[in-house]
């Protein structure tokens, strides 16, 4: 399963059904999971841990050290979880002591020319097409998907289902369950179609709506809004979840509602 021309450092723990392509190095302090696939000409460093059931495509560069002049030399990881798909010239870096890895969930396809930097945090079941890059100390939620040549400054969130348009520049925090275009980054409406893809019913679908009407199309200030939110919305997941990732945000949120948005279910 592991081709000759392949350098394996003695000290890397590979399962014993992994399957490895020629002209591929394997750095000490590495462990890899069951029946992961890793394509030629790959480089996995110091400090990654990848899960079972992975591929990784040529030309990928895993686990290098971050691109960051405060990073010295700290042992740190990258952990990517089972499932997950890297496809060519992806590279992710490890951390710094500021969260000690970079983490990348299950089920996730990171699509070709993908650069994941320092400490960035990726959830499950997420999707990064080609060429989407974030900058350090990022946390991506479950279920985002990020279209090609999206770009996000550093220290920024991404909430829960969201959806970035291709060509986006991600300055401001992405609150959970919306669609997001246009420069500056603005919300566009809810990602309805990805939320009706993973089961969500109408009626929840059309609530979690309702909020974001009055958070982006109704002209509130936000606290304004969120005070209505939290009096005339019932108590749900959805609608704490999203109170909850307002508050916390330390960017501020991405702007609101501009007369060319559409934010419909259709």
């Amino acid at each position: 399963m592991i081709h000759p021309l392949t350098y394996i450092h003695p000290d890397a723990k590979v399962a014993p059904n992994v399957k490895i392509d020629p002209f591929t190095v394997i750095h000490k302090n590495v462990e890899i999971g069951d029946g992961t696939w890793i394509g030629s000409n790959v480089t996995i460093m110091e400090g990654a841990r990848i899960g079972k059931n992975c591929r990784i495509f040529p030309g990928a560069v895993i686990s290098a050290i971050p691109q960051d002049l405060k990073y010295a030399g700290e042992e740190t990881t990258v952990e990517i979880g089972n499932n997950t798909t890297i496809r060519e010239f992806v590279t992710i870096n490890r951390g710094t002591r500021d969260k000690w890895k970079t983490k990348i969930g299950d089920d996730c396809l990171i699509m070709a020319y993908s650069h994941i930097a320092h400490d960035c945090e990726v959830g499950n079941h997420c999707i990064f097409s080609n060429n989407t890059t974030l900058a350090g100390h990022i946390t991506v939620g479950d279920h985002v998907v990020l279209a090609g040549m999206v770009a996000i400054q550093q220290f920024c969130k991404v909430g829960d289902h969201a959806f970035v348009t291709g060509g986006s520049l991600v300055r401001k925090d992405v609150p959970p369950y919306v669609k997001a275009a246009r420069e500056p980054l603005s919300y566009v409406g809810i990602n309805s179609v990805g939320l009706k893809r993973r089961g969500f019913a109408l009626e929840k679908i059309n609530h979690i709506l309702d909020i974001y009407r009055v958070i982006f199309v109704k002209g509130y200030k936000l606290s304004k809004a969120i005070s209505i939110i939290e009096a005339e919305f019932p108590a749900t997941d959805e609608r704490d979840e999203i109170l909850s990732f307002i508050r916390e945000s330390g960017r501020g949120i991405m702007r609101g509602y501009t007369s060319h948005s559409n934010d419909d279910i259709s």
